[in-house]
């Protein structure tokens, strides 16, 4: 297994290769497609993003309420197809890997490609598993989104499949 960090540099993306296993840490923000729309919304009307998005990694998910005592809930990985409509135009703007379930889009592998970006798979059905990498949850913005607020999210040693790699290899389509 390979041990990465956050930020991603292009350097560590182009290092990777789909089929590897990977254990990441370092702050990660979560987002859905509701997210997704407001900032691609901003973009488009030549607003400011509420937080650099600059090399950073986005996972697919809405977690569940905290129990008491724990940092954040049940923290599974979303359907990753419902973002392919924003995820290009965000990778354009910086966004250097995503993290979620399913294939990608051709239009995101495509802007992938040309950008440098990286898709990783999280095992669906293991949130439980997956909240205890997670060591600090602050919400950054769109708090009235609940579960689906962007949070900043700290992990360690998330494991991880690189599903897409920046070459467009997928491990979805066997390419």
């Amino acid at each position: 297994m390979k041990n990465i960090s956050t930020p991603l540099s292009k350097n560590v993306i182009e290092d990777l290769k789909a089929g590897e296993e990977i254990l990441l840490s370092g702050y990660l923000y979560t987002a859905r497609d509701v997210a997704h729309s407001r900032l691609c919304k901003l973009i488009k009307d030549g607003k400011p993003l509420p937080f650099d998005i600059k090399d950073q990694v986005f996972y697919f998910v809405g977690p569940t309420p905290p129990r008491p005592g724990y940092v954040i809930g049940s923290a599974g990985p979303t359907t990753s197809y419902r973002m392919d409509e924003y995820s290009p135009i965000l990778i354009e703007h910086g966004l250097s890997g995503m993290i979620g379930k399913g294939n990608r889009s051709s239009e995101v592998i495509d802007a992938m490609i040309k950008y440098k970006a990286v898709y990783f798979a999280a095992i669906g059905g293991a949130g439980a598993l997956i909240a205890r990498c997670i060591k600090e949850a602050t919400i950054v913005c769109y708090e009235d989104l609940g579960p689906e607020a962007i949070r900043k999210i700290l992990v360690v040693d998330m494991p991880l499949i690189v599903a897409i790699d920046c070459y467009g290899n997928n491990l979805y389509k066997g390419r």
